[in-house]
């Protein structure tokens, strides 16, 4: 016997074929979290390139970005660090074996994984890593690698510095971005992702994917400024907003705590990928005056954009009562509240010689700013010197500093790129960190098919003499 009118059934069926039919359109309602957390499993990938206390906040920026994978669900095993780990218990951290990300934030580097640190970070264990290959990690750090398969998520956050075409490292080589589109095609070609998500802080970060990155690779990325333009460091000493006052360096960079602020608040299963993105393009813009600012980039599969945050970095439970509109956005910083990447090193030096006592603590500290800036003009007038002998006076500044359309690529010739690189250092010193400003010269040396017999006649002639300072007292501030 029924219990229910055939009305009440017949509407019952109706319902049912109605919401079987719409599954598609209604599917972002219906679905639960869990059923979301079964389609695979999220990966990351986060990597600090460079290394000494006048970069802490690189490493800073990397062990918060752990925090939030963590919180956010994914396992220890699913997520790989590289990070040179000499920050935390360096001689000059007033709070050692604590690392923070804001000047009111917590330690970050409580149960970070060491992974890969030191000599380990290095570019050949990066893309070991990502491609799911130990044998070519030869036995270096945990052996952890990405192990995907064809379901999986994969989201990289990789912060330091960088130039036109190249990002750095805590040791040579450079990273080229060549390679690194390599790199990833040919992880796509292994079919073992679903997706990926590239999260770029570097200055000229834009080069690395502008005119290289396909569209159809499931590979979406955001940089922290387009590929003509520098990054921007923040929370840094004497700023409006700064450290405390025991902080000699800058404790963010500004693309990448606005990523991670953001990430912090909001129940990542409603905010997408292209909200935060305009979050933060709106913060790191200052509002779109520019203003000790720049200009956020999205490259490759804009459609993934559309995704939920939650897909590839989980979400903090505790905010999972939060929305996300498209009115929501960060407090703005203030545009005195950064600096330009390449001198946020600077400050460091400055605010040691400030806090220095009088004496040999402060002579030696002034010493060590005068080296740096001492190597800095040296790397400065040697490509322009370099560039007047090949290009003449007349032609040189703009042969070096030309510009190419957005659609093409810095260089044709990659190879020729690397050789340039390696004769001007031979002859001239090393680039480091500062010096890789000027790769676009180095480029636009070989897009004029200048042949490199004639680039090291020119680079003997130019540096005649190298100044005695060495990379790791440059490049990599100072050591624990």
């Amino acid at each position: 016997m029924n219990c229910f009118p055939p009305t009440i059934i017949g509407l019952a069926v109706s319902f049912c074929i109605f919401f079987l039919a719409a599954g598609s359109r209604l599917d972002p309602i219906l679905r639960l979290p869990s059923e979301k957390d079964s389609l695979g499993t999220r990966w990351a990938v986060l990597i600090a390139g460079s290394s000494g206390y006048g970069n802490y906040r690189h490493q800073a920026d990397v062990c918060h970005a752990y925090q939030i994978m963590r919180k956010g669900g994914l396992k220890d095993e699913n997520i790989v660090v590289f990070m040179y780990d000499d920050i935390a218990n360096n001689r000059y951290n007033p709070r050692p074996g604590i690392i923070i990300n804001h000047p009111k934030g917590e330690d970050v580097y409580a149960g970070v994984p060491k992974d890969y640190v030191g000599m380990d970070v290095n570019v050949n264990n990066f893309f070991a890593v990502l491609l799911g290959n130990k044998a070519r990690l030869s036995g270096n750090g945990s052996g952890k690698v990405v192990d995907s398969g064809p379901d999986d998520h994969i989201f990289i956050f990789y912060s330091d510095h960088g130039g036109p075409g190249v990002l750095g490292m805590p040791s040579y080589p450079y990273l080229y971005a060549n390679d690194l589109i390599d790199v990833l095609k040919e992880k796509h070609a292994l079919k073992s992702y679903k997706s990926m998500v590239f999260y770029l802080e570097a200055c000229e970060s834009g080069s690395i994917f502008e005119g290289l990155l396909p569209e159809d690779i499931d590979i979406y990325a955001t940089t922290a400024s387009n590929a003509v333009e520098n990054s921007w460091g923040t929370y840094c000493p004497e700023q409006l907003i700064s450290p405390p006052d025991e902080y000699s360096t800058c404790l963010g960079d500004l693309y990448s705590i606005s990523w991670m602020e953001d990430s912090d608040i909001h129940n990542l299963h409603t905010e997408t990928l292209k909200q935060q993105y305009h979050v933060i393009k709106d913060r790191t813009s200052v509002q779109k005056t520019y203003d000790s600012g720049s200009h956020v980039m999205e490259y490759g599969d804009l459609d993934l954009s559309l995704s939920d945050l939650f897909t590839y970095i989980g979400t903090n439970p505790a905010n999972d009562n939060s929305s996300f509109v498209d009115i929501n956005s960060l407090p703005q910083l203030p545009s005195s509240n950064r600096v330009n990447q390449r001198d946020a090193d600077l400050v460091f030096y400055w605010n040691k010689i400030r806090k220095a006592s009088e004496g040999p603590e402060k002579r030696e500290a002034e010493t060590e700013l005068i080296n740096v800036m001492t190597h800095r003009v040296h790397i400065d007038r040697s490509i322009e010197l370099i560039g007047k002998i090949l290009f003449g006076l007349d032609a040189s500044k703009d042969k070096l500093n030309e510009v190419r359309p957005s659609n093409k690529p810095l260089v044709d010739d990659w190879k020729c790129l690397k050789s340039m690189v390696r004769t001007f250092e031979t002859y001239c010193g090393s680039l480091s960190q500062y010096g890789m400003k000027h790769m676009r010269s180095l480029a636009n040396i070989c897009n004029a098919d200048v042949t490199l017999d004639k680039m090291e006649e020119s680079a003997a002639q130019a540096c005649e003499k190298i100044p005695s300072n060495s990379w790791s007292s440059i490049d990599q501030g100072f050591s624990a």
